[in-house]
């Protein structure tokens, strides 16, 4: 059952990566089909994951890929709060290509299969796992966010002839928007950080690279907002955000090594 869901919303996942494209050069019916891409594939996708959890009775996800699998369903729905305006369909270009294939990976690392039975307690692993997603799932909207901000800072600059046929978010909306984003992952990221070092402390275990990792893209998150509190807008806040979602990208498939066993 799980394998029937996967397909097809890879399929629309994928349909909307493309038209986004299509959007691009001639804002219209592919925006709409795009839109309705995301939806269908989001639904089944929630479908799938409905199934993996009726069929094991503790947290699903607590596998790499199958973290991975639920990162992609937190991602395409934090979109979809946005993406579904007009103003904001070119969000779609950043995270639909991405959602796409990072959704590959999960199925290709067995995360829509079942997993074996985990060490740590559900109540742990829903909130560990289930903040830090949804921490770098916030992270990875504002860096598509900063990425339309640059984009569009361009096309103004060079006075490209389609500024007026593709509609997009005014500068100062798209930062603001991308810091607001942020504001409101970062607590999410300290709680779930919290979590996982409180039971570290209590295994007695240490820290290993993933950790590490996740502790330095907590300070540049923190770093971010803190400069941005100092002035900082625009352009080098943009740069600042992407170079984040580096590490969130590093973080996320750099798990099956470090972390999860």
């Amino acid at each position: 059952m799980v394998e029937f869901l996967f397909w097809p919303a890879l399929l629309a996942y994928g349909e909307a990566a493309v038209a986004y494209l299509g959007e691009a050069r001639s804002p219209g019916l592919a925006g709409r089909l795009a839109t309705w891409g995301v939806r269908i594939g989001w639904l089944i996708q929630t479908a799938l994951l409905g199934v993996q959890a009726s069929r094991e009775d503790g947290f699903p996800w607590a596998s790499w890929a199958g973290s991975l699998n639920l990162f992609v369903w937190l991602v395409v729905g934090a979109y979809l709060i946005w993406g579904c305006r007009r103003r904001y369909r070119l969000l779609g270009l950043a995270v639909m290509p991405l959602a796409a294939g990072l959704f590959v990976v999960a199925r290709v690392g067995g995360g829509m299969g079942v997993r074996g039975r985990s060490d740590y307690s559900n109540l742990f692993l829903a909130l560990h796992v289930g903040l830090v997603l949804v921490a770098f799932a916030g992270f990875t909207l504002a860096a598509a966010l900063s990425g339309l901000y640059l984009w569009q800072e361009r096309r103004l600059k060079r006075r490209a002839p389609t500024i007026l046929r593709v509609p997009v978010p005014s500068l100062a909306a798209l930062d603001r928007l991308a810091a607001r984003t942020i504001a409101v992952a970062l607590p999410a990221l300290t709680l779930g950080i919290v979590v996982g070092v409180v039971r570290l402390a209590r295994a007695g275990s240490g820290l290993d690279a993933l950790i590490a990792v996740t502790l330095l893209t907590w300070i540049l998150y923190a770093a971010y907002l803190g400069l941005r509190a100092a002035g900082w807008q625009g352009r080098r806040a943009a740069y600042l955000a992407l170079l984040g979602f580096a590490l969130v990208i590093v973080v996320r498939l750099g798990l099956p090594v470090t972390h999860f066993g």
